[in-house]
């Protein structure tokens, strides 16, 4: 059976794998992130899904090799990560009472057969209108600066949210793991 291992270097895709196996290994892979020219949201988040997987294949010739990004947009707008308390807060702001989708590239490759299996799955989340003290309090707290949308859904985010809608709330972390379980599956590497 193929050793397993994941392209990235994000401790939360790490922490969502550790769920399921212990037995794997990280790697960063080395790629340009920037979207082309009139490249969507959703096409964004598989192009660098597939092209982490793909950027590792030399340095593990026998491996299943997991690579996942993820965009977001409101309003057909990309939302980047904020990187400090004063944008989270503008951008929390500007989103309130709007639906967020997230979208989750994932694919994984079998260095062994080069063969790829990749989609992307999508994440509803609708915030709650919030004064801006709530929103400050928050960000405060949770410090969401390396979070697309300035908020983590796996901890104190939750308050924010009025509504989510989607198949796989680990999207939202960064792993979709149920289409996960179904590609090991497909490449002969069960779980259970």
């Amino acid at each position: 059976m193929s050793q397993l291992v994941l392209a990235s270097s994000s401790r939360y895709r790490r922490q969502l794998l550790e769920t399921l196996t212990h037995d794997f290994q990280c790697a960063s892979p080395d790629i340009d992130e920037s979207p082309k020219s009139q490249e969507s949201p959703k096409s964004l988040a598989l192009r660098l899904a597939e092209q982490k997987a793909l950027a590792l294949k030399d340095d593990y010739p026998n491996h299943l090799i997991i690579g996942s990004d993820q965009t977001a947009a409101v309003d057909g707008v990309f939302l980047n990560k904020p990187g400090n308390a004063e944008r989270a807060v503008e951008q929390l702001l500007a989103m309130q009472g709007k639906t967020i989708t997230f979208y989750t590239g994932l694919a994984l490759y079998d260095s062994t057969h080069q063969t790829m299996q990749s989609d992307v799955v999508s994440f509803d989340v609708t915030l709650r209108a919030l004064s801006r003290e709530q929103i400050e309090r928050y960000v405060e707290k949770e410090a969401p600066f390396d979070c697309a949308g300035s908020f983590k859904v796996e901890g104190l985010g939750i308050v924010l949210f009025e509504r989510l809608e989607g198949s796989d709330p680990n999207a939202l972390i960064g792993l979709p793991m149920i289409r996960l379980v179904d590609f090991l599956n497909q490449a002969n590497h069960p779980l259970l």
